[in-house]
Protein backbone atom coordinates (compact mmCIF):
# COMPACT_ATOMS: atom_id res chain seq x y z
CA UNK A 1 0.00 0.00 0.00
CA UNK A 2 1.22 3.49 -0.76
CA UNK A 3 2.19 5.86 2.03
CA UNK A 4 1.69 9.60 1.93
CA UNK A 5 3.50 12.06 4.17
CA UNK A 6 1.50 15.26 4.52
CA UNK A 7 0.88 18.38 6.51
CA UNK A 8 -2.87 19.05 6.75
CA UNK A 9 -2.38 22.81 6.37
CA UNK A 10 -0.40 22.35 3.13
CA UNK A 11 -2.51 23.01 0.00
CA UNK A 12 -0.36 20.62 -2.04
CA UNK A 13 -0.90 17.85 0.49
CA UNK A 14 -4.63 18.57 0.41
CA UNK A 15 -4.61 18.36 -3.40
CA UNK A 16 -3.12 14.84 -3.35
CA UNK A 17 -5.37 13.64 -0.53
CA UNK A 18 -8.43 14.93 -2.38
CA UNK A 19 -7.39 13.01 -5.51
CA UNK A 20 -6.88 9.83 -3.49
CA UNK A 21 -10.26 10.15 -1.81
CA UNK A 22 -12.14 10.99 -5.02
CA UNK A 23 -10.66 7.92 -6.69
CA UNK A 24 -11.12 5.59 -3.72
CA UNK A 25 -7.42 4.83 -3.49
CA UNK A 26 -6.37 3.38 -0.15
CA UNK A 27 -3.25 4.80 1.43
CA UNK A 28 -1.49 5.21 4.73
CA UNK A 29 -1.40 8.82 5.87
CA UNK A 30 1.52 10.12 7.92
CA UNK A 31 1.06 13.62 9.37
CA UNK A 32 4.52 15.19 9.63
CA UNK A 33 3.37 17.49 12.44
CA UNK A 34 3.97 14.40 14.59
CA UNK A 35 7.71 14.12 15.34
CA UNK A 36 8.01 10.40 14.55
CA UNK A 37 6.45 10.93 11.11
CA UNK A 38 8.69 13.92 10.40
CA UNK A 39 11.75 11.83 11.32
CA UNK A 40 10.56 8.99 9.06
CA UNK A 41 10.09 11.47 6.18
CA UNK A 42 13.66 12.68 6.64
CA UNK A 43 15.01 9.14 6.80
CA UNK A 44 13.10 7.76 3.79
CA UNK A 45 13.03 10.78 1.51
CA UNK A 46 15.97 12.88 2.67
CA UNK A 47 14.05 16.18 2.59
CA UNK A 48 11.47 17.90 4.77
CA UNK A 49 9.10 18.55 1.86
CA UNK A 50 5.47 17.45 1.63
CA UNK A 51 3.55 15.87 0.10
CA UNK A 52 5.82 12.85 -0.20
CA UNK A 53 4.62 9.57 -1.69
CA UNK A 54 6.39 6.34 -0.88
CA UNK A 55 5.43 3.16 -2.71
CA UNK A 56 7.36 0.43 -0.89
CA UNK A 57 6.36 -2.26 -3.38
CA UNK A 58 8.02 -0.38 -6.25
CA UNK A 59 10.62 1.46 -4.14
CA UNK A 60 9.27 4.71 -5.58
CA UNK A 61 9.65 8.10 -3.89
CA UNK A 62 7.94 11.24 -5.21
CA UNK A 63 7.64 14.77 -3.84
CA UNK A 64 5.74 17.08 -6.20
CA UNK A 65 1.92 16.95 -5.97
CA UNK A 66 1.43 16.97 -9.75
CA UNK A 67 4.02 14.19 -10.16
CA UNK A 68 2.33 12.16 -7.44
CA UNK A 69 -1.11 12.53 -9.04
CA UNK A 70 0.29 11.64 -12.47
CA UNK A 71 1.89 8.51 -11.00
CA UNK A 72 -1.40 7.54 -9.33
CA UNK A 73 -3.35 8.03 -12.56
CA UNK A 74 -0.98 5.81 -14.53
CA UNK A 75 -0.18 3.12 -11.97
CA UNK A 76 -3.13 2.55 -9.64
Amino acid sequence: MIELYVLDSCPYSQKVMKYLEENNIEYIKHDVSEPENYEALQEIGGKSQVPFLFDKDKDLKLYESDDIIEYLKNNL
